[in-house]
């Protein structure tokens, strides 16, 4: 055996054992920069799909960062006047995890709410992918590849919330962070 192999072998080793720990630091600082963002506003448009058909197309969307525990972050989303979602940011044992709240006028749960997933190990202090669970596969199946990837800009002056179905582009929106009366932006 070449003296080198158990070095080599022995790097390995350790490089793998520190991935879970720096993915594990990256969903952390993730969470905590878009906690650090509690009360900012961001607003923007859809920028895919661009064929118009989609219902969001031509509306103002609105993401407003509240509701910042140690454990959870409620982001409202509004889609023009509909003012019925809210994604569900969650630190767990199982890791980071994002939801998407839908509420009827009245606030009674829609049937399908809670849908979303755990983010993987691939993300960064900026941008998570949220892959889809068991839950969301049962609830809505064909949203069983759904991948949603939320970015913050490194200012903090741009969120992107991005969804792709089977590997593919299904729905991008561009919000920029709105200056605040007596807030800098």
């Amino acid at each position: 055996m070449s003296p080198s192999l158990p070095r080599t072998l022995a790097a390995l080793l350790g490089l793998a054992a520190t991935l879970p720990v720096q993915a594990e630091d990256a969903r952390a600082a993730f969470f905590q920069g878009l906690k650090s963002l509690c009360g900012a506003r961001f607003e923007g448009q859809m920028s895919f799909p661009t064929s118009g058909q989609d219902a969001f197309a031509g509306k103002r969307l609105v993401a407003e960062i509240r509701d910042c525990g140690e454990k959870e972050i409620r982001v409202p989303f509004a889609v023009g006047e509909d003012r019925s979602r809210t994604w569900v940011f969650t630190r767990g044992p199982d890791g980071l995890q994002l939801q998407h709240d839908h509420r009827h006028a009245d606030g009674t749960p829609d049937a399908q709410t809670l849908y979303g997933g755990l983010a993987r190990d691939t993300g960064t202090a900026h941008a998570q992918s949220f892959a889809a669970d068991a839950y969301t596969a049962k609830l809505i199946p064909a949203a069983a590849s759904n991948v949603w990837t939320v970015s913050l800009s490194t200012d903090g002056q741009e969120l992107t919330y991005h969804l792709e179905r089977h590997g593919q582009p299904r729905f991008t929106a561009v919000l920029k962070r709105q200056a605040q009366p007596g807030n800098r932006p």
